[in-house]
């Protein structure tokens, strides 16, 4: 290393200089840009900050730029003030409480678009310290693990300020820079900064990451934004194959993923076979994973994050997360109320431009509730001053640990009921009734608080019929009545007749939810099969049960829809209602049925059950024996 550095500095001593002779020419006024994140040169950083100190008259009025700060932030010492003020692009940990003292800036505006603003000079940027691999034997150096915004940066500083850290990543794809183009060079080894994400229950990140892994296909190209559920979840996604990621931040869950195979970038339409991320937040195992590796493409943010790029991945899928949402389906992932907290930064250009994309679609994964389950992060409505992220036309799933909300389409009595439905049991009575006095649902909306409203999420199953359709069997949830009352209309004459006893083609919502949807687990249970079709489920069958009160017995009935039938759907639902009544430890069914509904006693003979009958009234009463 020390002939490396011997070789550089016969080659170009102009640009090896004393710190003091370097930080001289920064004048007052000026604007300074610090790389992003794990990329910025702490060295560096430290060096101008002793400058400062030394000389507190030096320069005055300078403006820090930088998408967020994962270092200690030396320049926003209190008795550096009249020196630095921080302006930052996002908001981390080092640099909330200054902003939201009125200490230091915060400039909320798409990361994609800030490399524009540098080009323009709306923006002038007058001063880069940049961090940099060593040079190749051509001289180039590699932005490594921060392109996004820095190329910009370098491209459009007057003076630029280079540290060639030998420990920095080279990577491919638009990070190579030319020695020629640093004004001043300095050569310090030093660990890059590491990111470690939260720490979140890991039973809770499992339940999520169950239900994205669900929503998530064979081939679909994946982002993942930032914070600790979104990468988290992701080796929920192991039994994927094909994988392709196309991403802002590219983060130590993403390359495990491709280490296992899930992720090979092989059916991607744009940059196949490589992945491609605009920066890097993670571990050393990440950075040495990317380090001189063909396979990965590094682009300017305005290229990863353009909803235009993103749009032409087919079944590109966007996950990201969100500090709250309403009842409407408003997201916040930049401000708790006025309180700035993060920022704008790419999860809007993702979210939007994936839907775009054909069959694409996204998932905002959070947990229900805030840390502790001290509030629900489902609310009635965003706090007064929180920006809204994502508008209520954005959003296609939302996921907690409770469950899968589909708002896409969706009026907002349906989306209030379907986020209600997945939010923490301990708020959702709470929910009910704000949703009630803001008249976003019925007045008369009922639902079950406790165990009796518990849903039995654990009874979810997917079965193949012997016609090889693939079905989802699940509990009913208090947002399906609309697609319970869809069933109910696409039914025959003949079906209705046959389950209802009667030719009536009305079905009020009120016996809806009395009946179908807002039941009592702990004494009825109503099973659905369920496709789904678009991201929307459709039920294509019911079963269900009641107990007879103070026994063993419970009335049973089941019904499928007329294009369904005889294709084994009716086996599949019944059996498995079977099996949860018996885990319920119920003795028998009973059941009156028409003469000539002959499929009844042909399904119990296909399930083994003995069963008797007899004749009462024009109608067969039978008793189903399950043990």
């Amino acid at each position: 290393m020390i002939n490396e550095l011997e070789k550089l500095q016969k080659e170009y001593p102009a640009k090896f200089a004393p710190m003091d002779d370097i930080f001289c020419k920064i004048r007052p006024g000026d604007r300074i840009f610090i790389s992003t994140g794990c990329g910025e040169p702490q060295y560096l950083v430290q060096k101008l900050v002793e400058y400062v100190k030394t000389n507190p008259k030096a320069f005055f009025d300078t403006e820090i730029l930088h998408v967020w700060t994962l270092g200690v932030a030396p320049y926003s010492d209190e008795k550096l003030q009249e020196n630095f003020r921080s302006n930052s692009f996002f908001i981390s940990h080092h640099t909330r409480e200054a902003v939201n003292e009125g200490q230091a800036d915060y400039t909320p505006i798409f990361l994609s678009e800030v490399p524009a603003l540098f080009r323009r000079r709306q923006i002038s940027v007058d001063v880069a310290l940049v961090q940099v691999s060593q040079p190749d034997s051509h001289g180039y150096c590699s932005l490594g693990i921060s392109l996004d915004i820095t190329r910009a940066a370098v491209e459009n500083a007057d003076l630029v300020i280079g540290q060639i850290n030998p420990r920095m990543p080279r990577v491919h794809g638009d990070s190579f820079i030319h020695l020629s183009e640093f004004d001043h060079l300095l050569f310090q080894e030093e660990e890059i900064l590491e990111y470690r994400s939260p720490e979140v229950d890991q039973e809770v990140l499992d339940k999520i990451g169950y239900y994205v892994a669900r929503i998530v296909e064979d081939g679909d190209t994946i982002q993942v934004g930032y914070g600790s559920v979104p990468d988290r979840i992701l080796p929920c996604l192991k039994d994927k194959r094909h994988l392709g990621i196309h991403t802002e931040l590219l983060s130590d869950g993403m390359i495990d993923l491709v280490k296992e195979g899930v992720v090979d970038n092989s059916m991607k339409e744009k940059n196949r076979g490589k992945i491609v991320a605009a920066f890097c937040m993670g571990s050393r195992k990440a950075y040495d994973f990317i380090d001189d590796n063909p396979a990965v493409a590094f682009k300017e943010i305005d290229y990863t994050n353009s909803p235009l790029v993103i749009a032409q991945h087919e079944h590109m899928t966007a996950i990201n997360s969100a500090l709250e949402i309403d009842l409407s389906g408003q997201a916040s992932a930049e401000s708790i109320g006025s309180k700035l907290y993060s920022g704008i930064g790419g999860q809007a250009n993702f979210m939007r431009g994936s839907v775009l994309a054909t069959y694409g679609k996204n998932i905002l994964a959070m947990q229900s509730t805030t840390r502790n389950d001290e509030a629900s992060r489902i609310v009635p409505a965003l706090k007064e001053g929180a920006g809204a992220t994502l508008t209520r036309g954005d959003l296609y799933y939302v996921v907690t640990e409770y469950g899968i909300a589909f708002l896409h389409g969706k009026n907002i009595r349906e989306r209030a009921m379907a986020l209600i439905a997945i939010a923490h049991p301990r708020f959702r009575p709470w929910l009910i009734e704000e949703a009630k006095k803001r008249k976003l649902i019925y007045p008369d909306q009922t639902f079950y608080a406790g165990e009796k409203g518990q849903y039995p999420e654990h009874l979810e199953t997917y079965r193949t019929t012997k016609q090889n359709l693939r079905i989802l069997i699940r509990p009913v949830k208090i947002s399906d009545e609309p697609l319970i009352k869809d069933f109910y209309y696409t039914l025959s004459d003949k079906s209705l007749y046959r389950r209802f006893m009667s030719l009536r083609r009305q079905m009020p919502r009120q016996e809806l939810q009395k009946h179908f949807v807002v039941i009592d687990y702990t004494k009825e249970m109503v099973l659905l099969a369920v496709r789904s079709y678009l991201g929307q489920e459709i039920v294509i069958g019911m079963a269900q049960y009641c107990i007879h009160e103070d026994t063993l017995s419970a009335e049973v009935s089941i019904v499928v829809r007329d294009d369904f039938q005889s294709k084994g759907i009716g086996f599949e639902l019944f059996s498995y209602l079977v099996t949860v009544a018996k885990n319920e430890g119920l003795h028998t069914f009973t059941a009156d049925i028409l003469p000539d509904n002959t499929a009844v006693f042909r399904l119990m003979e296909k399930l083994g059950l003995e069963y008797e009958r007899k004749w009462d009234s024009g109608m067969v009463h039978i008793v189903i024996y399950l043990k």
